[in-house]
Formats: structure tokens, sequence, C-alpha cells
């Protein structure tokens, strides 16, 4: 029975990419606005046809420019926040590389990152400041890397540094102000079930994981429950400490994740996770100014 579960999402899978893979294609091609909204139906089938159940504290903000900073745990963390609302992705440079899952990628519009060469930092963030300055909300996992769900691993300041970058008279014209919003995506519930030091194997792609293994497994046991917790934006201007914005991110996604996954405060309480308005104000959140 698991194997024909995964076997069905696989042909469901592949219809649907044979349907959307060239729509896309064009759109990206022609520029059409729909290559936007094009990616958020394929990744709600795949959801739907993994047996991925997402459940979301807060939203994502609609202020633009907007950079994503998000804990990282697997492949699917990509189909989850892919399924909420259209968002373009930053993905080491291997991935461009790898077969069909590269195309997904470069069809989404990803940002691929070189992080073996500190030089391609520069040009990596001034692409990011200009697909920011367009309106495209960016997703950065912020760790570089991804663990098993369980904990977070230290943010890197570095591609933060892409928010500043587009400020206006920093490469990028018509952006007095970027925001950056911190995202906790914390996987709960298998079949039903706490995850524990057994099954999260299971779901984070992590270590020297093969990817076809664990994808093959994954879709054989299905029923997957996972929460994203959106944190507060933080406004960034010229002043603001990467390093001190970068630490801040991480203690936010940190308490969260800790706190869903403890179940000891309800959700309104979890730091950096009050709802924030698609129309709220952009004055309200807090600036994080550069030591003096």
């Amino acid at each position: 029975m698991p194997a024909l579960r995964a076997c069905l999402a696989i042909a469901g899978l592949t219809v649907v990419t044979l349907i959307l893979l060239p729509l896309q294609w064009l759109a990206v091609r022609y520029g059409w606005q729909v290559r936007r909204t094009i990616p958020v139906l394929f990744h709600r089938v795949g959801c739907w046809l993994l047996g991925v159940r997402v459940t979301e504290r807060g939203r994502l903000c609609a202020t633009r420019p907007l950079l994503v900073s998000a804990n990282h745990v697997s492949w699917l963390d990509i189909v989850v926040l892919g399924s909420r609302v259209p968002l373009s992705f930053i993905a080491k440079s291997e991935v461009a590389s790898w077969p069909l899952f590269g195309t997904f990628a470069r069809l989404q519009r990803s940002v691929f990152v070189n992080r073996q060469r500190r030089s391609a930092t520069g040009r990596t963030n001034s692409e990011i400041a200009e697909r920011l300055a367009d309106g495209d909300a960016m997703v950065l996992f912020a760790e570089g890397t991804s663990s098993d769900g369980s904990r977070v691993l230290p943010f890197r300041s570095a591609l933060i540094g892409a928010a500043q970058a587009a400020l206006a008279g920093n490469g990028a014209a018509g952006a007095e102000t970027v925001w950056v919003q911190p995202l906790a995506i914390v996987y709960t519930r298998l079949q039903g079930l706490p995850l524990d030091r057994r099954t999260r194997p299971l779901i984070g792609w992590y270590g020297d994981m093969d990817l076809a293994p664990h994808l093959w497994r994954l879709m054989k046991e299905g029923a997957v429950d996972v929460e994203l917790v959106w944190g507060e934006p933080v406004a960034v201007t010229p002043s603001t400490s990467r390093k001190a914005l970068t630490l801040q991110l991480e203690e936010t996604v940190r308490e969260a994740l800790m706190a869903t996954l403890q179940a000891r405060e309800p959700a309104t309480r979890i730091t950096g996770a009050k709802d924030v308005s698609p129309l709220a104000s952009p004055d309200a959140p807090q600036n994080i100014a550069a030591p003096q």
C-alpha cells in the first residue's frame, strides 16, 4: 500500500509537470505575470499528492521589497512555502545542475549562490537586490544548510546584505526601506503522530542523505503536518547592523520553532509570531540601528 501511494503521487506529479512546465517556461521567457502564480498551483498540487497539511500562524508581509529569512529542514520546504504565495528562492549553485529539480528551480526564477567563492557574494547580492526592487519576495535559508528540524543552526549574515543592496543609492533605485521577515518552518507530525528521533530523518533531508531514496520514502509515508510561523517584518535601512539583524532573525526563528515543538505557549504569544496584516503600516516593525 505505501508503495502504491508513492507510485500514484509520482504519476500525478508527472501529469501536472507535463502540463504546467511548458506554460511556466513560456511565462518566464516572455515575462508574463502568470510566471509568479503557476509555481503556486504546482506546489499546491504537490502538497496534496504528498499528503502534506500546512498550518500558518501569522502571514507573509505584503509590503515590498521583502526578503524572507527561514530555517531549512528539507527539499519539502520548497513545496510547502511555494504552495502558499508567489515566492522565489535563493539556492546553492549545485541545485542548478540537478536533473529535473534544477529545471524546476530555474523556472521558479531562483537565484543561485556559489557558497565556495566569497568573491561571488557581491554579485549575488546585486542580483537579489534587483529582484527585490522588482517586487519579488525572495526566500533565504539563512543557515546555509539543512538540519533535522529539531533545532536552528546559526544564521549566516553575508546574504542578508542583499537587503541593504536593494536600498536607494546601493544598486537598486526606488527602495528607501527593505523588509526582512523571519519564518520558522516546523514539521510536527507524521501520520498523526508527533515526530521523534526515529521519524525526523524521514522528513529532514540533511548531511549526506541521497535525494532519490529520501523522496521515495517520504512519498510512501505521506500525512505530514507542518506549521509556518511568520514573525514580524523588520525594516532595514542604511544604518542597520547586518550582524545584529542576523542575530535577531536567528533568535526569533529559534524561539518560534522550540515553542511550537514543545507547545509551551499559545500561538499568539510566541516571540515574533504575531499576525502581520497585509495592510499593516510599514511603520510598525522596529529598526535595528547600527551601534554607535
